[in-house]
C-alpha cells in the first residue's frame, strides 16, 4: 500500500469524530424528545456514554493486542471459533454482513439529513406539491428533488474518495474541524438562551401509539437505542487500523474522538431542549436551526445550516470510506465474497465502493415516499441494531483473551481489561434487548441479517474449491 493511503493520528481522530458527530447531532434532539422526557434523555446519554466508553476501550485494546485482525469489530467473530472451521467462517461472514448493512443504512441517514439542511436554502425540497402520478403512486416535488440531491451527493463523494484515500481523509479532517468550531459557538449561544421552563416537566410520562403510558425506565430504554446511534462510528479508527501510520494511534484516536463527540452531543442535545419547547422540538425537521432561529433570527439559522452542510459532507466522506473498507478487509481474510478484494491502481477497494454505494442508492429510495425525518427514524433503528452484534462480539472476544490469558503473559492489566469487557458485554446485551422490544423492528432487522445467508453459499464454494489448489502448492 502506498504512503498516500496511510492515515496519521489527527486524520484518524477526525474520522472518529466526523463519523460519530454526523447526522445524529442534527436530528437526534427531535427523536429523543419524542421518545423520552428530559430526565429520560439525559439518563440515556449518561448510560450510553459510559457503555460506549467501555466498548471504545475494548476496541483500542484489541487493536494493540491483535494488530493482525484488521477491518473492524466484526472481524473478531471468526476468532471465537477454531481457525479455519465452518463456524469461524460463518460467524465472521454474518457479523461482517450485519455491520455492512448497518453502514449502508447509516449512509442514508447521513445523506438524507444533508438534504434536510439544504432545504434551509432551498425550501422547495420540502414542497408537498404533486410532481406526477403513476397509478396509485404520487410523487411530491420535495421528495423527488430530495432523491436527486441525495444521489448527487452519494456519487460525487464516491468520485472524491476514488481519487485517493489520504486526500479524502484530509478533506474530512477540514470538515470536522469546521463543524467542531461551529458546535462550540452553538453551545456558547445555547448557554445564554437556555430557558428552564422548556424542560419542564423534567420527568413526565410519554404515551405510545395505543395510548398507554410509558414510564421513565421504558423511556430510557427507548432513548438508549437512539443515543447509541450518536456513537456509531467510534470504531472508525479500528476499521482503518491497517492504513494507520502507527498502531498506537488507533487506540489514542478512538478515545480522544469519543470524548470530543460525547462533549458535543451532551452539550448540544441538552441545550436544544432548553431553547425550544418540547412540542416544537418534537415536530421539527431541523431542530438545531429552529433553535438558533428562535434566539438570533433566520440569518444565524442559515449560518448554522451552512456549517451543518460542511459537517455532513465530511461525515459522508468518512462513512462511504468505512462502508467500502469493511467488506474489503473481510474479503482479504476469507470472510466475504472474493470479488470484494479487488483494488484499483491506488490500492483502493474499487469493487467494494461501487457495490456499497450502489446498494446505498437503493436505500435512498426511502426518501421518495417518506419525509426526511421519517426516513431518518426508519434507518437509524435498523442500522443501530446491525452494529450491536459486532460490538457484542468484540466484547466477548476480549473476555476470551482475558480468560485464556492469550497476549497477556503476566500483564497486570488483565483484571482491569476483564472488568471493562464484562461491562461492555452487559451494555451491548441491554441495548439489543431494548432495541428489539418492538416486534416490527425486530422482524425487519432479523430479515436483513438473515438475507446474508443467500450470499454465504457462494463464499463457501469458493473456499472449498480453493482447498485442492492450496494443498497442491
Amino acid at each position: 500500500m502506498g504512503k498516500s493511503n496511510k492515515l496519521g493520528f489527527w486524520v484518524l481522530t477526525a474520522l472518529v469524530v466526523g463519523n460519530m458527530v454526523g447526522s445524529g447531532i442534527f436530528m437526534l434532539p427531535r427523536s429523543l424528545s419524542e421518545a423520552a422526557s428530559p430526565a429520560g434523555v439525559i439518563s440515556a446519554w449518561l448510560l450510553t456514554g459510559f457503555g460506549v466508553l467501555m466498548t471504545a476501550l475494548v476496541f483500542g485494546n484489541l487493536a494493540i493486542r491483535k494488530p493482525n485482525l484488521n477491518g473492524g469489530p466484526q472481524i473478531y467473530a471468526k476468532e471465537l471459533f477454531k481457525s479455519g472451521s465452518q463456524a469461524s467462517t460463518l460467524s465472521g461472514f454474518m457479523s461482517t454482513w450485519g455491520y455492512w448493512i448497518g453502514n449502508l443504512a447509516g449512509n442514508v441517514a447521513m445523506i438524507t439529513t444533508f438534504a434536510g439542511y439544504l432545504s434551509t436554502f432551498f425550501p422547495i425540497l420540502t414542497s408537498d406539491a404533486k410532481w406526477f402520478t403513476i397509478g396509485s403512486f404520487t410523487l411530491k416535488v420535495g421528495n423527488g428533488l430530495t432523491f436527486i440531491v441525495c444521489s448527487i451527493l452519494l456519487w460525487g463523494t464516491h468520485t472524491i474518495i476514488m481519487r485517493g484515500m489520504e486526500s479524502a481523509g484530509k478533506l474530512n479532517f477540514l470538515a470536522t474541524a469546521a463543524k467542531v468550531a461551529g458546535f462550540i459557538l452553538f453551545i456558547v449561544v445555547g448557554l445564554f438562551a437556555f430557558q428552564k421552563s422548556n424542560i419542564l416537566p423534567f420527568m413526565a410520562t410519554r404515551m405510545d401509539d395505543a395510548g398507554n403510558a410509558i414510564g421513565i425506565m421504558s423511556q430510557v430504554n427507548s432513548a438508549a437505542v437512539n443515543t447509541l446511534w450518536a456513537f456509531i462510528g467510534v470504531e472508525s479508527a479500528v476499521v482503518f487500523a491497517s492504513r494507520a501510520r502507527k498502531q498506537a494511534d488507533v487506540k489514542r484516536a478512538t478515545i480522544l474522538g469519543l470524548f470530543i463527540a460525547l462533549g458535543i452531543y451532551i452539550g448540544i442535545s441538552t441545550l436544544v431542549m432548553g431553547m425550544l419547547d418540547q412540542n416544537t422540538l418534537i415536530h421539527s425537521e431541523k431542530p438545531l436551526i429552529d433553535a438558533i432561529d428562535s434566539v438570533l433570527g433566520p440569518i444565524a439559522g442559515k449560518v448554522l445550516a451552512g456549517i451543518g452542510l460542511i459537517s455532513l459532507f465530511g461525515s459522508t466522506i468518512g462513512w462511504l470510506m468505512l462502508s467500502a473498507e469493511v467488506p474489503y478487509q473481510a474479503a482479504k481474510q476469507g470472510l466475504f465474497l472474493p470479488a470484494f478484494r479487488k483494488e484499483n491502481k491506488k490500492g483502493l477497494p474499487s469493487f467494494s465502493m461501487i457495490v456499497s454505494n450502489g446498494l446505498g442508492q437503493l436505500f435512498i429510495f426511502s426518501t421518495v415516499s417518506k419525509s426526511i425525518s421519517g426516513a431518518f427514524d426508519f434507518v437509524i433503528v435498523i442500522a443501530t441494531l446491525s452494529y450491536l452484534v459486532p460490538y457484542f462480539i468484540s466484547s466477548v472476544y476480549q473476555l476470551k483473551l482475558v480468560i485464556t490469558g492469550e497476549t497477556y503473559r503476566g500483564d497486570k492489566s488483565r483484571i482491569t481489561d476483564g472488568i471493562i469487557a464484562l461491562l461492555s458485554t452487559i451494555y451491548s446485551i441491554w441495548v439489543i434487548i431494548a432495541g428489539t422490544a418492538d416486534i416490527k423492528t425486530f422482524t425487519f432487522g432479523m430479515l436483513l441479517l438473515a438475507s446474508g445467508i443467500l450470499f454465504y453459499g457462494p463464499l463457501l464454494k469458493k473456499k472449498e474449491s480453493a482447498k485442492p489448489i492450496s494443498n497442491a502448492a
